[in-house]
């Protein structure tokens, strides 16, 4: 509860709020000229905030050399700390766990049963997104379909970020978080698969056939998960 008190109070704060946000979508280090020049504030009020977010381990933080002499610069990164706030404490973490070691302890049939339930809940999310964008009966563009599935990738937390071949055959796309990333560091293979599944079903709800290729996973050291989807319109 007192670290979650210390939370809080750092956040209440509006403009260290919007600093924490942006670096969450940064997906990139960032250092304190940058938060001083994209907030309009002086450096030593943007290491102030960097400070205060690291102190409860929100940020971490390291210093690089440049090479000209002078002060090293310091670095800012999101922490892989989970930051959860529940009023009563939840630990859905722990349930997800003990779900996750239920069900595989069942064998393959179950593993598969995973697999098509990620992939039945990323068409529902794309469902529910078509829905919400009032495009549920139009005969949808391929920008028009990627802006879905990118307006849905946000929405899920993926930090999602799209390229698209020339052709408009081939997506490419990377997540900078994985809602998921604790739960499969203990079932890596079983949760992966069940998420490139639940990706697949998302770009399947919206194209008539789809090809996902894994490029990077983030559990390996990559800096995100990042695939090819090859898709016929």
């Amino acid at each position: 509860m007192e670290q979650t008190l210390k939370i809080t109070n750092v956040l209440s704060d509006p403009t260290r709020y919007y600093i924490y946000q942006y670096i969450t979508k940064k997906h990139k280090d960032v250092t304190v000229q940058e938060i001083a020049d994209n907030f309009e504030i002086h450096p030593n009020v943007a290491r102030l905030h960097l400070s205060k977010l690291e102190d409860v381990n929100m940020l971490t933080s390291e210093t690089q050399k440049t090479g000209k002499g002078g002060r090293p610069s310091r670095l800012y990164r999101l922490s892989d700390d989970v930051i959860q706030l529940h009023f009563p404490y939840r630990d859905y973490q722990l349930l997800s766990k003990i779900a996750m070691q239920t069900l595989l302890s069942l064998g393959d049939v179950a593993k598969q049963a995973l697999y098509d339930t990620g992939k039945k809940f990323g068409h529902e999310l794309i469902e529910q997104e078509t829905s919400r964008s009032n495009l549920f009966n139009e005969a949808l563009s391929f920008e028009q379909k990627l802006n879905i599935i990118r307006n849905a990738a946000i929405m899920s937390g993926f930090h999602p970020e799209f390229e698209v071949e020339e052709d408009q055959s081939k997506v490419f796309f990377q997540i900078f978080n994985c809602p998921f990333k604790e739960v499969s560091e203990d079932y890596e293979a079983s949760v992966c698969n069940m998420h490139a599944e639940f990706l697949k079903g998302m770009f399947e709800a919206l194209f008539s056939s789809v090809e996902l290729v894994e490029k990077a996973n983030m559990l390996n050291g990559c800096e995100s998960c990042s695939y090819h989807a090859i898709v016929t319109k």
